[in-house]
């Protein structure tokens, strides 16, 4: 078997060599004990602006089993990651973070469930000890989050993975904009199994990950797999809908039935509300549409 090995890099100088060589070993064992037969490494830079590339350049002229990919710019992780993986060769493909916070005897056990008739094995986190209470919670709760929104998705799960040639020529099938891996993956089908590892702490340099894109890359997550929040716009404007029809009928009687009413009150409030809510119900009818589509074209797709 050719495994190929897809490494994305935004400013990993710091770390870079190390993973390299741990790289290197790890191929040169799986080559010893005939996981596999050859292996190669392809570092994908994205748009770095340290001294990243020049490494990488480095790498490839001293050892024939790495090479290198540079987006043209900066895209993100989520984009230089699917570029690795839909531009290289190999029977199998694992992809992996550059600042080995993720356990690269891992790989052997992927191989070794690929071999057994996997064709997707997930890396899962089984203890994340380098990660702050924090991080963990939150991490936790976006996965449940998700989960209870409909989204198809490995509980703990990153980037971490193996793919066969098989799951990469369908996820090459996808036209995805705003790419989250995580929940597009499991989309694919196929046979999977589950590889669990101790995530560590990060060797050298800085999370690439600020707050900012986490939050993105959540909010790509919600959006891209889920209709729940179409529906719960549908939902809620047919709530202030009802509200705004039993209020205006209340201020209706109040009128007719007392002396206690406004003057002007209910004509100028109850129809504002009324077409509040009119308005949001038939945004989320319209958008309850496009859902329907986008799920019917990634059906013809898949």
């Amino acid at each position: 078997m050719q495994l190929t090995i897809v490494v994305p890099c935004y400013n990993e100088e710091p770390v870079l060599n190390e993973t390299a060589e741990r790289l290197s070993a790890l191929l040169a064992e799986l080559i010893a004990r005939g996981s596999i037969e050859t292996g190669s490494v392809y570092f994908v830079d994205d748009g770095s602006s340290d001294g990243t590339w020049a490494l990488i350049e480095q790498l490839a002229r001293q050892r024939p089993h790495f090479h290198g990919i540079r987006m043209s710019r900066n895209r993100g992780h989520q984009l230089a990651l699917l570029a690795g993986l839909l531009s290289v060769e190999g029977d199998a493909v694992v992809s992996l973070d550059a600042d080995l916070q993720d356990d690269l005897g891992a790989i052997a056990q992927m191989i070794d469930a690929h071999a057994a008739g996997a064709d997707i094995v997930y890396g899962v986190r089984g203890n994340r000890p380098g990660d702050s209470f924090l991080k963990r919670w939150t991490a936790e709760r976006y996965y449940a989050l998700l989960a209870s929104l409909g989204v198809e998705i490995v509980f703990n799960h990153a980037d971490y993975r193996l793919l066969s040639r098989r799951a990469i020529d369908a996820l090459s099938q996808y036209r995805e904009v705003n790419v989250f891996l995580r929940g597009l993956i499991p989309q694919l089908g196929f046979n999977t199994s589950i590889v669990y590892y101790e995530r560590a702490r990060r060797f050298a340099g800085e999370s690439k990950y600020p707050l900012r894109k986490m939050l993105t890359l959540a909010w790509d997550g919600v959006t891209s797999f889920s209709a729940v929040p179409l529906r719960m716009i549908t939902k809620l404007g047919f709530a202030i809908s009802l509200g705004s029809l039993a209020v205006g009928l209340w201020a209706l009687g109040v009128r007719l039935f007392t002396d206690r009413a406004i003057p002007g009150w209910t004509s100028t409030v109850a129809p504002i509300y009324f077409l509040g809510g009119v308005q949001l119900l038939s945004i989320g009818i319209i958008g309850e549409y496009v859902a329907q589509e986008c799920a019917r074209q990634a059906c013809i797709t898949s």
